[in-house]
C-alpha cells in the first residue's frame, strides 16, 4: 500500500512539473517527416507526399526527455562462482529514479524534396556525455538536378543515405530510442531488441499502399578503415502493404530481412548503446548502470554470420490496435562450427480512448527461445501491462507492470531460475 501511494505522489510531481511545456506548433511540421509527438505513434516510414511546402532552407530543432521511477525486484537460483571459487549473487536494487535521458534533434529542409536528420544523445544510460547516434539525407525529389527531373518516377521513390537507423522490421518504429519514448506504449523494448545504425543507403518504393525497400550497409556500427577483410556488406530489405480498408479499419503487414555473410561483429541485437529501461535487473554484484547497460535484454551472440527475418502485422479498428512480431535469427560466431537459431514472438493489444485518444491501456506478451553456445535450449518470457495519458500531444506519462522469467539456463548462470517483476513509471516529453 505504501508503495502504491508513493507511485501516485510521483505521478503528480512529474506531470505537474511538465505543465509548463507548450505543444509544438503545426508550422514546425516538415514534408515527408515523421511527427515527434502523439501523431507519430501510428506512423512507420514517413509518409511519401508529393505536395510541397518548401519556401527556403528551414531548420527544425527538437528533442526529447524521459525519466523513470523504478520499483523492480529480482531473484535467481543460479550459483555462479568468481575466479576464486566464491559464490556470486545478484546486485541489490531498490525503488528510486533512474538517470534522466535526453535527445537533441536537428531536421533541415535543404531543398524542395531534400531533407537532413541528425540525432544526438545528450544523456543516456551507457554514456552520460553527449554523442551522435547518427543521421541521414532523405531525397524525395530530384529538382536540385533540374526542376521536374524524373518527376513521375520520384512520385513513388525515396532514397536515404547516411549512418542511420536501418529499417529492419517494424518493431523499431515502436521502440524507445533513448529519450524518444513517446512512440512506445510500454516502458521497455522487446527482449531481443533488433536495432542497429550502420553506414548505408536505402531505396524505397511507395504506391497505393504497397511498400518496398532495398538497402545495403557496410555492416559496421563503429566506423574504421582497418581490418578490411573482416566484414562484408549487409543487405536489408522490406516488403509490405499499409492502407485503410475503410474509415475505421487500417491494415499493415510487412516482412523484413537482414543478412550479413561475414562480420567482425554483427551488432543487430547489441547496437543500442543508449541502454535498456530495466536498470540492473539480473545483474551480478558490482554491476554498474553504465557498464551493464543491457539489463533485461537478450543477445543471441550470432556475432559473425547472421540472417534474420521479421514479420509484423498491424491492425487498427477505431481505438483498438494489434501489433505483432515474429522473428527468426540464424547464425553463428567464429568459434562455432554449426549455426544456431533463435525465435522471437511478441503480441501487443492497445486500446486508445478519450479526447483524441489521449488515454490508453494495453498488454504485451514476448517470448524468446533458442539454443545457446554448447547446445543448451533456453527461453525467456515477458508479460507487460501498461496504461498511459497524453497530457498534450508532446507530454505523456505511462505506468507499466512487467514480469520476466528465464528458463533452461545452467545452474552456473546467474539467469538460472531468474525472474524480475514490478512497476515502472515513466514521464516523457518529445517535440
Amino acid at each position: 500500500m505504501k508503495r502504491t501511494l508513493n507511485f501516485f505522489s510521483i505521478i503528480l510531481i512529474m506531470l505537474f512539473g511538465f505543465q509548463t511545456i507548450a505543444q509544438e506548433k503545426e508550422s514546425r511540421d516538415f514534408d515527408n517527416f515523421r511527427y515527434r509527438d502523439q501523431r507519430g505513434i501510428e506512423q512507420f516510414e514517413a509518409k511519401k507526399d508529393t505536395v510541397t511546402n518548401f519556401d527556403g532552407l528551414k531548420v527544425r530543432i527538437g528533442g526529447a526527455f524521459a525519466i523513470q521511477f523504478q520499483a523492480l525486484d529480482h531473484e535467481s537460483t543460479g550459483t555462479p562462482m568468481d575466479k576464486d571459487g566464491n559464490p556470486i549473487s545478484l546486485i541489490e536494487i531498490g525503488d528510486n529514479f533512474n538517470l534522466p535521458t535526453a535527445n537533441l534533434d536537428f531536421d533541415v529542409q535543404l531543398y524542395d524534396g531534400v531533407s537532413m536528420h541528425l540525432r544526438t544523445y545528450l544523456s543516456s544510460r551507457h554514456h552520460p556525455e553527449p554523442y551522435v547516434k547518427g543521421g541521414y539525407i532523405q531525397i524525395d525529389k530530384l529538382d536540385f538536378v533540374k526542376e521536374g527531373f524524373l518527376e513521375d518516377l520520384m512520385q513513388n521513390l525515396r532514397v536515404k543515405i547516411g549512418h542511420m537507423e536501418n529499417n529492419y522490421g517494424d518493431a523499431h518504429f515502436r521502440r524507445t530510442d533513448n529519450a524518444l519514448a513517446i512512440y512506445n506504449s510500454f516502458v521497455g523494448n522487446l527482449i531481443m531488441d533488433a536495432f542497429t545504425t550502420e553506414v548505408g543507403a536505402e531505396v524505397y518504393y511507395f504506391k497505393k499502399g504497397f511498400i518496398g525497400m532495398l538497402g545495403v550497409t557496410n555492416g559496421k556500427l563503429n566506423q574504421s578503415v582497418d581490418n578490411p577483410g573482416k566484414t562484408d556488406p549487409s543487405i536489408v530489405a522490406k516488403l509490405g502493404y499499409d492502407d485503410y480498408i475503410n474509415d475505421d479499419l487500417r491494415l499493415r503487414i510487412t516482412g523484413s530481412v537482414y543478412h550479413t555473410n561475414k562480420s567482425a561483429n554483427a551488432y543487430l541485437y547489441s547496437a543500442d548503446r543508449a541502454g535498456s529501461r530495466y536498470y540492473l535487473v539480473m545483474e551480478e554484484e558490482g554491476a554498474t548502470t553504465k557498464g551493464n547497460f543491457t539489463s533485461g535484454r537478450f543477445n543471441p551472440g550470432l556475432r559473425n554470420e547472421l540472417t534474420a527475418f521479421m514479420i509484423n502485422p498491424f491492425v487498427k479498428y477505431q481505438g483498438l490496435e494489434f501489433f505483432g512480431t515474429y522473428e527468426r535469427a540464424k547464425g553463428k560466431a567464429d568459434t562455432e562450427l554449426d549455426t544456431r537459431t533463435f525465435n522471437q514472438y511478441a503480441a501487443e493489444i492497445i486500446y486508445r480512448f478519450g479526447n483524441n485518444e489521449n488515454l490508453y491501456v494495453g498488454g504485451r506478451y514476448n517470448l524468446v527461445e533458442g539454443e545457446l553456445v554448447g547446445g543448451t535450449d533456453v527461453d525467456i518470457t515477458r508479460f507487460n501491462l501498461a496504461a498511459g495519458w497524453f497530457m498534450t500531444k508532446n507530454i505523456m506519462a505511462k505506468l507499466e507492470y512487467v514480469n520476466q522469467k528465464y528458463d533452461g539456463f545452467l545452474a552456473s548462470d546467474i539467469r538460472n531460475g531468474g525472474k524480475f517483476d514490478g512497476v515502472m513509471l515513466e514521464a516523457v516529453i518529445s517535440f
